[in-house]
């Protein structure tokens, strides 16, 4: 049986306003598959590509694999193993070495390309075991109006994105995802920590700790979104433009827990947050070299 045979659709619905050859594509695209091997992060994207391999193809034929990295926060790895013990799941987790690579520490603009690199190398390893399998990331097709250096490692090594190549936004995976029962359609997204550092300034564990003590602890003051921009000593938080006026007001209760991690100074970005912040020098770079 199908994902989609014996759903409930009521009026309007995401899945009543799709066309049926769209739901057809989708159905068809998975099924054309031997077997798949995902790489899985615990966001929406990869976990839609995982769920959707699973049920389509069976237990056995969907295979994710996770990287528990210093730049993956420990509660999305948690989350992902959570997530496929939920859904009987096969999750292997791997250790991908980025962080004794210079050419990924040293941060350059193309850092993710990288860091994909180590990924998709594994993947290719693990692949070995299930030589009739594809390799599958959640890249979408809003993934590919940002600098995303990462694409070319995926190229490199014939990762297919099942949801780029059906046109999937991210608006239209979250409204699949939530029609599908997935209980983080609405997760905010969640780039890798290393994101936070600029350009140019090393990446080291010790700040990745630091990024992400200080993210949590702003989300366990209720900020779900949040940025912490790593500067050295100091960090700048991002939050979205209409929880400002919060975070200013319990800004001195932060402050205390936010030297003990180890930010002599911090302050309150006030463009909100703001995804790919860093990539907006690089993107002006490149408009003016076109002109």
């Amino acid at each position: 049986m199908s994902i989609l045979d014996g759903f409930q659709m009521p009026p309007n619905s995401y899945i009543m306003q799709m066309q049926g050859n769209r739901l057809a594509a989708i159905r068809r695209h998975f099924q054309q598959y031997q077997g798949t091997i995902t790489a899985f992060s615990g966001g929406i994207d990869s976990t839609l590509v995982l769920f959707l391999s699973r049920r389509f193809l069976g237990r056995e034929k969907a295979i994710g694999v996770i990287s528990n990295s210093a730049s993956l926060k420990e509660k999305e790895y948690r989350f992902a193993v959570d997530f496929c013990l939920e859904n009987d799941i096969i999750l292997e987790t791997i250790a991908t070495p980025e962080l004794n690579d210079p050419d990924y520490t040293s941060n350059p603009a193309n850092r993710c390309y990288f860091c994909k690199t180590h990924l998709y190398r594994l993947l290719a390893q693990v692949r070995k075991r299930y030589p009739d399998y594809t390799l599958l990331n959640g890249t979408n097709k809003d993934d590919f109006s940002d600098y995303r250096p990462g694409l070319q490692a995926a190229d490199e090594y014939g990762i297919v994105s099942p949801l780029a190549l059906l046109g999937c936004t991210k608006a239209e995976v979250r409204r699949l995802a939530k029609h599908l029962g997935i209980p983080i359609w609405k997760k905010p997204a969640s780039p890798c920590l290393s994101s936070r550092i600029p350009y140019g300034n090393v990446v080291t564990s010790h700040k990745l700790k630091q990024i992400e003590q200080a993210e949590n602890l702003l989300n366990h003051y209720g900020f779900n979104e949040v940025r912490v921009r790593h500067y050295g000593e100091t960090c700048s938080l991002e939050v979205p433009l209409t929880e400002i006026a919060q975070l200013r007001q319990k800004f001195e209760t932060l402050r205390p827990f936010l030297k003990k991690i180890g930010f002599k100074a911090c302050s309150i970005s006030e463009e909100g947050l703001v995804s790919g912040k860093l990539n907006r020098d690089l993107n002006l770079a490149n408009d003016e070299l076109q002109y």
